[in-house]
């Protein structure tokens, strides 16, 4: 497996397919098992969430509370790692209409041993301040050339705090960024004096990443687009991609954009072998 820097950097790659929360589709979000599905797939890279319990370890868990994913009401964070590592979690993306399997809450160790040399994984942080906690984590294990940690950079604040964080280590930063009305010019000033090897990027108009994809491509920056319902811009969905794949990750593939995530990797994936992309 190459070392992810590298593999971002490959100007002969396809477009990367980001599975968001793992392969949920056949098991539970955020488990060992969704992140086995996407490494079974063929997927690229695996997005998982981090937080971290009452006793100071790391797990994964995208919402506060286990309700959705466990059917509890308890705030996640608040036990320790015994007893979240006990619990069942749901089938897919959780909801009380889904059955309760028997994949159980994972460390974030757990995951990266899973991920170990056969898919990138790519972090993402509940509590920006746990960034030198995983760091450190991360690092112990020797994987530091196989992860992403990211963190916004489109404010003045945001900068200080991410400058404030010191050495990563080795693990490679994404910047998170978007781009309204009146700023893009500046940030993409910005984010070419960073150059981060990935940027995920919002944005009001398609247009402000496509009429930049030179620079960007010329400051060594690949641009990640997340297509997810909930999150995505400009109605550019996942449920879009389904019923017309070419009119919303095709237009993202030629405006620029080198990393999709996705809730529908599979599709994006046919998608992709059917069109040489």
């Amino acid at each position: 497996m190459s070392d992810y820097i590298d593999f971002i950097a490959d100007r002969g790659r396809g477009c990367a397919i980001a599975a968001h929360r793992g392969a949920w589709h056949a098991a539970p979000e955020n488990s060992i098992e969704a992140i086995e599905n996407a490494i079974a797939a063929g997927f690229d890279i695996v997005e998982i969430d981090v937080r971290q319990s009452a006793d100071g370890q790391l797990f994964l868990m995208h919402d506060d509370t286990l309700e959705r994913m466990a059917g509890r009401a308890e705030v996640a964070e608040r036990l320790s790692i015994a007893e979240l590592s006990a619990i069942r979690l749901r089938e897919a993306d959780g909801g009380e209409r889904r059955a309760t399997t028997n994949a159980t809450i994972p460390t974030l160790r757990k995951a990266l041993e899973a991920a170990r040399g056969r898919i990138f994984l790519d972090l993402d942080l509940k509590d920006r301040d746990l960034m030198p906690r995983v760091i450190a984590e991360v690092v112990d294990m020797g994987m530091a050339g196989q992860v992403d940690l990211k963190a916004r950079v489109d404010s003045p604040e945001a900068r200080r705090w991410l400058a404030g964080q010191g050495d990563m280590g080795g693990v490679p930063f994404m910047a998170m960024a978007r781009f309204a009305n009146g700023n893009a010019a500046e940030l993409t000033d910005v984010l070419e004096a960073m150059a981060p090897f990935m940027c995920e990027t919002k944005f009001d108009s398609l247009d402000t990443i496509s009429e930049r994809r030179q620079r960007f491509s010329d400051a060594g920056i690949a641009i990640w687009v997340n297509t997810l319902d909930p999150v995505s811009c400009c109605d550019l969905t996942d449920s879009a991609a389904l019923a017309d794949p070419a009119r919303i990750w095709g237009r993202l593939i030629d405006a620029g954009v080198g990393i999709i995530q996705t809730d529908e990797p599979a599709a994006l994936q046919s998608y992709l072998k059917e069109t040489g992309r």
